[in-house]
C-alpha cells in the first residue's frame, strides 16, 4: 500500500521535526543540500530553488491561531494550490518541516503525499547549545527564519521582512581540489503574532469542546475532572471519568480518544497530541 503509493506520487518525503524555535527552518536548506532534496514545506510555503513556488505563509498571519490553521493546510484551497503545484513541478525529494510527527502526519495526508520515509530530529543536526541560542532568539526577539532569499520575501510580505542572513553550504561532493560550496540565503522575519505574544485558543473553551464531546459520544460517561496541558507540540487533554458497568472500557475508551481528537482538531484546526484518560469509578446504573 505505502509503495504504491510512493510510486503513483513519486515523491521520496523527508520529515525534520523539533519544537517552535529551535532552529529547523535556518538549517532547512543544509538538510536539502546533503540529501539532494528538491524541494521544502515550511509554515505554509512549498520552497523550490530560492522561489516560493505556492502556498501562503503562516507568519504572515496576526493571530497564533490562524498560524498553526496555514501551517496544518487546514484550508482547503491553500492545500490544492499546493498540492497541484507539487505535481506539476515533478518533485522527487521533499523535506517537510514540521514540530512534530503527528503536525508532519497531518500535512502529508492534506496534500495526499506520502508519509515521511525518512524522520531527520532537531536534535540530531544542532547541539544544545545552538538549539537554546535558537530558542532564546525566538522568546526574546520573535524572530522567525523563512529559508528562502530576501528579494523573495520583501515581494510578498514586505511588513514582517527584519533581516537576511548569508551562509556557506558545502554540497559534500569531492572535486579535484575542494569541496563543492554554494552561497545560502535565508531571510529574518518578525510574525504579527510574534510581536503580539502567542495568542491560543483559551483552556476554558478548549475544556467547553472537549466536555462537549465526551457528552456527544455517550451521554452515560461523566466527567469528574478535566486538565489542559499544552507544549510547542500542541495540546494534551487529560480527562478522569466515572463509567456505567456493562460498557467494553478498553474499546470504548480508545473509541472516545479518537472521537475528541478529530472533532476538536476538525473545528479548530488545533493540533490535540494526546486525550489521556483515566476511570476512576464504574457506576452502576441509577445510582
Amino acid at each position: 500500500m505505502f509503495l504504491s503509493k510512493l510510486l503513483h506520487s513519486g515523491i521520496y518525503v523527508y520529515a525534520l521535526v523539533g519544537e517552535s524555535g529551535t532552529g529547523k527552518s535556518f538549517r532547512a536548506k543544509l538538510i536539502a543540500e546533503k540529501n539532494g532534496i528538491d524541494a521544502i514545506i515550511d509554515d505554509g510555503l512549498l520552497i523550490k530553488d530560492d522561489k516560493i513556488l505556492a502556498g501562503k505563509t503562516a507568519k504572515h498571519e496576526k493571530t497564533y491561531m490562524g498560524a498553526v490553521r496555514i501551517a496544518l493546510f487546514d484550508d482547503k484551497k491553500h492545500r490544492d494550490d499546493v498540492a497541484k503545484t507539487l505535481k506539476k513541478a515533478k518533485i522527487k525529494k521533499l523535506l517537510i518541516i514540521g514540530t512534530s510527527e503527528k503536525m508532519v502526519g497531518k500535512i502529508t495526508s492534506r496534500l495526499q503525499i506520502p508519509a515521511p520515509s525518512k524522520i531527520i530530529k532537531i536534535e540530531d543536526i544542532a547541539n544544545r547549545e545552538e538549539i537554546e541560542k535558537a530558542i532564546r532568539s525566538r522568546q526574546i526577539e520573535g524572530k522567525h527564519v523563512i529559508p528562502v532569499p530576501s528579494i523573495e520575501v520583501k515581494k510578498s510580505y514586505s511588513k514582517i521582512f527584519h533581516d537576511g542572513v548569508t551562509e556557506l553550504i558545502e554540497k559534500g561532493k569531492l572535486s579535484l581540489f575542494k569541496k563543492e560550496k554554494s552561497m545560502s540565503e535565508k531571510s529574518i522575519v518578525t510574525p504579527e503574532f510574534s510581536k503580539k505574544g502567542r495568542i491560543e485558543i483559551s483552556e476554558a473553551a478548549l475544556s467547553q469542546m472537549a466536555m462537549h464531546c465526551v457528552t456527544e459520544f455517550s451521554p452515560e460517561i461523566r466527567i469528574k475532572k478535566l486538565a489542559i496541558k499544552t507544549d510547542s507540540r500542541g495540546y494534551r487533554i487529560v480527562l478522569t471519568i466515572d463509567v456505567p458497568f456493562g460498557r467494553q472500557l478498553t474499546g470504548e475508551v480508545h473509541k472516545m480518544q479518537q472521537y475528541v481528537i478529530e472533532k476538536i482538531e476538525r473545528y479548530t484546526g488545533i493540533l490535540i497530541e494526546e486525550v489521556s484518560i483515566i476511570i476512576d469509578k464504574i457506576t452502576i446504573q441509577g445510582k
